[in-house]
């Protein structure tokens, strides 16, 4: 399912493994991995328009000028802590890629974000930027992470999610049309603790065993 500004990658081996994951027995090694591979599938759609230009190359037959990425190295930017399990596997497909941190934690009781750090690589305005984070539910953080990259420069923005509430997505579209976000499953709603559900949980706590 696509649209202008959302896409849910319908792949069967994605969306086996997301059913995998939503499995509260699933263990915190097991969880890790599939959030990792699932990264991988999920960055090839991200990464489907980049600029392409050719290069002469020399192979065993001939010369040939052959396809190549134009254009600076994209930065993958990861939303702590939980972005950090995404971007293990985006990093593994695309290495030479520029990283950067944004740290928010979502206050339990305002649900509201809060900024403890913020490190980007330079030269975002010429980038395409792809901020990583598992889990877009109220949007509250991602918004202000969006806002961030912006004032820093970024101006080509992705937003990957592995799992997204049609609350998340209607936020992140009124406050950033022009961010388009990709993701794995667009899920029926928020809980009154803006939970994603079905869900899988917290994201940051089953990938790092810490609850």
């Amino acid at each position: 399912m696509s649209d202008q500004h959302l896409t849910v990658v319908d792949h069967p081996l994605v969306q086996h493994k997301l059913t995998i994951m939503r499995d509260k027995d699933t263990p915190t090694a097991v969880f890790r991995q599939l959030l990792r591979e699932i990264s991988q599938l999920l960055a090839y759609e991200v990464t489907r328009n980049l600029a392409m230009t050719t290069k002469q190359v020399e192979t065993p037959m001939e010369v040939m000028d052959a396809p190549t990425l134009d254009g600076k190295k994209l930065a993958l930017i990861s939303i702590l802590r939980a972005g950090n399990g995404l971007l293990d596997g985006v990093l593994e497909l695309i290495p030479s890629a520029r990283v950067g941190f944004v740290g928010l934690y979502r206050d339990e009781e305002t649900l509201q974000p809060v900024q403890y750090y913020f490190k980007v690589p330079e030269g975002l305005d010429d980038r395409l930027v792809i901020a990583v984070d598992p889990m877009l539910a109220t949007g509250n953080s991602s918004v202000a992470a969006i806002d961030l990259l912006k004032d820093a420069g970024a101006t080509n923005i992705i937003f990957l999610c592995l799992l997204a509430s049609p609350e998340g997505v209607a936020r992140m579209k009124e406050a950033h049309p022009d961010v388009p976000i990709v993701t794995a499953s667009l899920d029926a709603g928020l809980n009154e603790l803006g939970y994603i559900m079905p869900g899988l949980g917290d994201a940051g706590d089953r990938m790092f065993g810490t609850k």
